[in-house]
């Protein structure tokens, strides 16, 4: 006789509309803390420990593989010892080390995987089960993923099911940005019968603490733009952006003869401590490796550098206010120098740069979230957009001004050679 357990869980209300859908495409779209990723793993864990679902498996997808485990993975174990408490062993397997989450009641299973490149992409082709179908998937932070990435995701669900209560479903949960993302274009500007879209926002969290609601009200002040996309879950609008000449495209950087190569960091703790990689080529910057962590120490972060084989010889630009963390660095062998900061420099650099098309890997998508998003700051007088942009949200965007600094100065170096040249030339009458 299977186990029986009466469980109660304590949905938010906002989210009674979104649990209950069985249309195809469910697109949760939510400002930072309204609850959408805590709401979606517990609705996914009640119905896979459900035997009216039996035969059902999920499938949690993010762009790289193993950020399942701190965000997909780790939310629905906090909903399995949530619901379940004590008993939670009883009613769920949890293997940790391959992330893969059984019900020990349905046989229902909860399997993690990636598209970062075409091998996580072949390998989606031919997920199978020990009991059931493939029926379900959820998307975290879908906006990192590209179009075609999620059509080889949807042509994974067909077939007859043979359990009457069971239904094909893409669930992808995310903060907005661009307002010219596919998803927006796809699910949003549409009307569709098989689309189910929802808008949720930290207001309407009712676990959400004191502190909270107050940090974001601080946000709302200091930087009502940008409040916007992440206090409200509006889609970012382009103006007022900071930068517009970038774009999120594949491209074969292996394989390419870049000009010159280099490497950027900018230090953080409570904000994120970003570093990428990129290179140029004929006048164009390329960005395709990128680390974005929070909390974490400088020793950490070069632990995780040295698993992912950053490059210690190529050179790398940090921020010159921290003497110490560049020691740490040069000690685990980088090639690291600081940036020193002169008036008009963060100026200087961004024009620089908007002189140019950057072209962001996928596996960045940190920067190009932030790209989408900053902005200038707004004269709360005149209501215009004035020539200082928003000190928000900028850590992969700091990590690529330091990236090509030193290329924009030789770029600069260059340019006083040849105008110095042109004058001899003039008063030599040639």
């Amino acid at each position: 006789m299977p186990m029986q357990k009466t469980i109660n869980i304590q949905f938010n209300s906002h989210f009674k509309e979104f649990n209950s859908c069985k249309k195809r495409y469910r697109i949760g779209r939510g400002s930072a803390g309204s609850g959408k990723s805590v709401n979606t793993a517990q609705d996914y864990i009640a119905k896979l420990s459900d035997m009216r679902y039996k035969g059902a498996n999920l499938l949690c997808v993010r762009k790289i593989d193993v950020s399942n485990r701190n965000s997909t993975f780790a939310e629905l174990k906090k909903a399995i010892n949530e619901t379940f408490g004590p008993y939670a062993k009883k009613f769920w397997y949890i293997n940790e080390s391959n992330m893969l989450l059984r019900s020990l009641v349905t046989g229902n299973e909860v399997i993690f995987r990636g598209v970062r490149h075409d091998g996580d992409r072949e390998k989606l082709k031919s997920i199978t089960f020990s009991h059931g179908k493939l029926t379900w998937v959820w998307i975290e932070e879908a906006t990192e993923l590209l179009e075609s990435d999620v059509d080889i995701i949807d042509d994974r669900l067909r077939g007859i099911l043979d359990n009457p209560n069971l239904y094909y479903q893409i669930t992808m949960t995310f903060n907005p940005v661009s307002s010219t993302h596919f998803i927006k274009r796809k699910y949003f500007d549409i009307t569709d019968p098989d689309v189910f879209t929802h808008h949720s926002t930290y207001k309407q969290n009712r676990f959400i603490d004191a502190a909270y609601d107050r940090r974001m009200e601080r946000r709302k002040r200091d930087d009502p733009e940008g409040y916007k996309v992440y206090g409200l879950g509006e889609w970012g609008e382009l103006e007022g952006l900071v930068f517009k000449n970038f774009v999120l495209e594949e491209f074969d950087y292996e394989n390419m003869n870049f000009d010159t190569i280099g490497q950027g960091q900018d230090f953080g703790f409570n904000h994120a401590n970003a570093i990428l990689k990129g290179g140029m080529r004929d006048g164009d910057i390329y960005i395709f490796k990128e680390l974005y962590v929070h909390e974490m120490d400088t020793d950490e972060i070069i632990k995780q550098a040295n698993a992912e084989n950053w490059d210690k010889r190529t050179e790398m630009a940090c921020d010159s206010a921290e003497p110490d963390r560049i020691k740490q660095w040069r000690k685990a062998g980088y090639n690291v120098y600081g940036v020193q900061k002169a008036n008009g420099s963060v100026k200087g650099q961004i024009d620089w740069l908007k002189q140019r098309r950057v072209f962001i890997h996928p596996d960045c998508i940190k920067l190009y979230t932030e790209m989408s998003q900053w902005k200038w700051k707004k004269d709360k007088t005149t209501n215009k957009y004035i020539d200082d942009p928003v000190p928000f949200f900028d850590d992969a965007i700091a990590a690529l001004r330091y990236l090509t600094n030193r290329w924009r100065l030789l770029d600069i170096t260059a340019s006083e050679r040849n105008n110095d040249t042109i004058e001899v030339l003039k008063k030599i009458g040639l």
